[in-house]
């Protein structure tokens, strides 16, 4: 069985740290945990760290934020770096102009970052589990987190 690398969005991080056990959020704590048992590499990018990080400060979530920091000593960070975020500036300008934009001209656009952050591994078969794979997927591989199979 050859490893997958797969970069967490927000969404499927969201459902996992949510201490409101819905069936979609143990479907994915399951999915997760067969991810991990499968020895696949796993990562958070900063970018999703930071969107589901703040809300969970915001709403004062601190089981969730507690089972977030816990969760996140399994996978591998990927950190921010000039290199990730002058290419999302390349591709949220040429999303514009093709008339594809992923958000609104006055937001940060963090699809346009973290598809920058996936781009620079530089690994063709990375992909990113999601629950926004419409946005997603013009730009780069992903897919929805319950389709991804782990073999």
């Amino acid at each position: 069985m050859v490893a997958k690398t797969v970069l967490l969005d927000a969404g499927p991080i969201g459902l996992i740290t949510n201490p409101k056990l819905s069936e979609q959020g143990i479907a994915c704590n399951q999915w997760l945990q067969s991810l991990i048992e499968s020895e696949n590499r796993v990562i958070v990018p900063e970018i999703a760290d930071y969107e589901v990080r703040r809300e969970l400060l915001r709403a004062k979530k601190t089981f969730g934020l507690a089972r977030f920091v816990a969760l996140s000593q399994l996978f591998v960070f990927l950190p921010l770096t000039t290199t990730a975020m002058r290419l999302a500036a390349e591709l949220w300008a040429q999303a514009r102009q093709q008339g594809q934009p992923t958000a609104g001209d006055k937001t940060i656009d963090g699809d346009m970052i973290l598809i920058a952050q996936a781009k620079t591994l530089r690994n063709s078969d990375a992909i990113i589990a999601t629950t926004n794979v419409r946005h997603l997927s013009r730009f780069i591989l992903a897919d929805s987190w319950q389709t991804i199979s782990l073999s």
